[in-house]
């Protein structure tokens, strides 16, 4: 037989042959496993790095809103501070305006108040109510020396205050236009109408109050103030007022008096007058 003699001594020598190798595996493998190691943490690294860009990304944006924010505060927080200021000259300008309308009310009252001179205010409006008896003679619209007297007064109390509207308010009793008289105003209306613009031609033309002031009306005999059975009555429906208010009132105090006022559908026959105007 060819086969060796020593059967286990030539195993073991084989078997240690690849234990011989081992020493030149072994390096490589850890070479390996550090390569692999190594380019995962280049990769999470990698991760990590567009992590915190897109993290300071964020927060760019954010400090960009939060300045965007900032500055729309500070620009709300100035646009209510003007607000505020303009609430507040607002409220000084008006109650100089209520200031100024009660000594304008306590003046006129103390120099132009009589029998037949009455000032009344009421929602904001002083009127001063003047008789026609003191202002035209019987069915005539052009002033008498009296009423230009009290006309000019009234004036100079107007210089003093040209933030103030007014109008002038022509009214009368329900006796009709009779004799003469009925050649120049047909009616009514045109009586009051004319007396209303003779006052206004006087506080512009010969008074010097600014036009654009003023207004004229006439509402005949419709809106009375007393019964238009007596005398006494008629005497004081037959008027001129006249109606100051503040330029904020002067719009809407126009739409009311413009409006056409209520006519009575079935009026009384007029009452003959002993009254020695006449009107």
């Amino acid at each position: 037989m060819s086969e060796s003699k020593q059967p286990f001594t030539d195993y073991a020598t084989k078997a240690g042959e690849p234990f011989k190798m081992s020493r030149y595996v072994w390096p490589g493998a850890c070479i390996l496993i550090i390569a692999v190691l190594a380019a995962c943490l280049w990769s999470q690294a990698r991760q990590q790095e567009r992590d915190l860009a897109a993290l300071r990304a964020q927060l760019a944006e954010k400090s960009s809103t939060l300045a965007t924010d900032q500055a729309d505060k500070a620009d709300l927080e100035k646009q209510m501070a003007d607000l505020q200021a303009s609430v507040a000259e607002l409220e000084k300008e008006k109650d100089q305006v209520l200031q100024s309308a009660k000594g304008l009310e306590s003046e006129m009252r103390n120099d132009l108040e009589s029998k037949d001179v009455t000032i009344s205010k009421l929602q904001g409006k002083l009127t001063v109510n003047i008789l026609d008896r003191v202002l035209f003679d019987s069915g005539e619209a052009e002033l008498r020396p009296d009423g230009q007297a009290v006309l000019q007064k009234i004036a100079a109390f107007l210089a003093l205050h040209p933030e103030l509207k007014i109008h002038v308010i022509g009214h009368t009793d329900n006796v009709p236009i009779r004799g003469a008289a009925r050649s120049r105003f047909a009616t009514n209306w045109e009586l009051s109408t004319a007396r209303a613009l003779a006052a206004v031609r006087f506080l512009t033309e010969q008074a010097g109050v600014d036009p654009r002031r003023l207004g004229a009306v006439g509402y005949g005999e419709y809106r009375p103030v007393a019964d238009n059975a007596t005398p006494e009555g008629r005497a004081r429906n037959r008027r001129i007022a006249i109606t100051i208010l503040p330029d904020e009132l002067a719009a809407a105090d126009t739409a009311a008096t413009n409006s056409p006022p209520a006519v009575p559908i079935a009026p009384a026959p007029p009452a003959p007058t002993t009254d020695p105007n006449g009107r």
